[in-house]
């Protein structure tokens, strides 16, 4: 590797802009998409998640030991109250609309509800717990001990109002312009003083060999906070990150030192330099020496953003839920679906 400095990677950034983009959209074309073949496999992967369902709600029912606790027990069985949660977060409709349907479920499973019973679902810890092991278990049918990962976030709006991908872009654009963000998010305050809630924050990191979710964090506050919340999940788990790859956003020293020995992809900032460790000089200087063949590993990041366009497609982009807690379990259910369904998949 020959002598770099800081300044080289302004350079870079500026020749990638104006060039070696273009040049890699010319060699990566995005390919058409045969609607037939789609669908076809689409059906395929969602029958694959209904036969697996119900067996492996069972096994993550099974494995936990619950204490008798004094009052009366519960009018469900716990596997009846994970099915339960699990088909009114994909059905996606009001929990008083999923009421009104529930009859045509009774039919095959017997359960007669309130709508407060079904809201409460989503703070029943022996729930939450039951679909926690559910996302474990899908991990270890698909052998993923040790993964070459993409990390990215989104939000999911608690008001039908706003879309997030809408308002982060006008965010985005506003940094680049030098102004404050702060002016815009003050916009969105309430009468009382209050700032309104706009979105819940999620940020998920994927496997990129079975497309499915290691694990997600969820954040009422920032990006950030879900991001650090998704790596203790990362390492309640067990699961090894061998490379990842994140947006610039955590283009920094401190973000890639925090991952140890995990290879980090990013694209630096432009006002980055090279001081710092000895890891983050060996990411700068493999991005300006080789630079081609590190973005080709750094854009199968956009394969988090594909992630989440499906799963917001077929669940929706919105949040029904407005307590902090069922904010997060409702989403803990969303990327549950998310990897029943891409566990046919590869």
């Amino acid at each position: 590797m020959g002598l770099v400095r800081s300044e080289d990677i302004q350079y870079k950034l500026e020749e990638i802009n104006n060039i070696l983009g273009k040049k890699y959209v010319q060699e990566h074309p995005e390919k058409g998409r045969n609607w037939r073949t789609y669908e076809s496999e689409f059906s395929r992967r969602i029958k694959t998640a209904m036969k697996e369902l119900d067996p492996l709600i069972e096994k993550a029912v099974s494995i936990m030991h619950i204490a008798k606790r004094p009052g009366h027990p519960h009018s469900l069985l716990l596997a009846q109250r994970v099915k339960l949660i699990l088909i009114k977060q994909l059905v996606g409709e009001s929990n008083r609309m999923f009421v009104n349907m529930l009859d045509i479920f009774s039919m095959l499973s017997g359960i007669d509800v309130s709508y407060k019973t079904i809201e409460r679902l989503y703070s029943d810890n022996e729930v939450v717990m039951a679909i926690f092991n559910l996302h474990v278990l899908l991990l270890k049918n698909k052998n993923i001990a040790n993964s070459d990962a993409t990390g990215d976030g989104t939000g999911y709006s608690l008001t039908v109002k706003k879309n997030y991908e809408s308002y982060a872009q006008r965010l985005k654009d506003l940094a680049k312009e030098n102004k404050e963000i702060g002016k815009e998010e003050h916009k969105d305050k309430k009468s009382k003083g209050h700032r309104k809630r706009l979105f819940a924050y999620s940020f998920s990191i994927m496997d990129l060999r079975t497309r499915m979710y290691i694990a997600s964090g969820t954040s009422m506050k920032s990006e950030r906070n879900a991001y650090d919340n998704a790596m203790r999940i990362v390492n309640k788990i067990g699961i090894n990150i061998d490379s990842i790859r994140l947006d610039r956003y955590y283009s920094s020293p401190s973000y890639v030192d925090k991952l140890g020995d995990t290879k980090v992809y990013i694209i630096p900032k432009k006002n980055s330099t090279l001081h710092g460790s000895h890891k983050w000089k060996s990411i700068i200087r493999e991005f300006l020496n080789d630079t081609m063949n590190y973005l080709e590993k750094y854009h199968k990041r956009s394969n988090s953003e594909s992630g989440f366009a499906a799963d917001k497609k077929m669940l929706g982009w919105n949040m029904a839920q407005r307590r902090d807690d069922r904010i997060g379990n409702a989403l803990l259910c969303t990327n549950v679906w998310h990897n029943l369904f891409n566990m046919g998949r590869y």
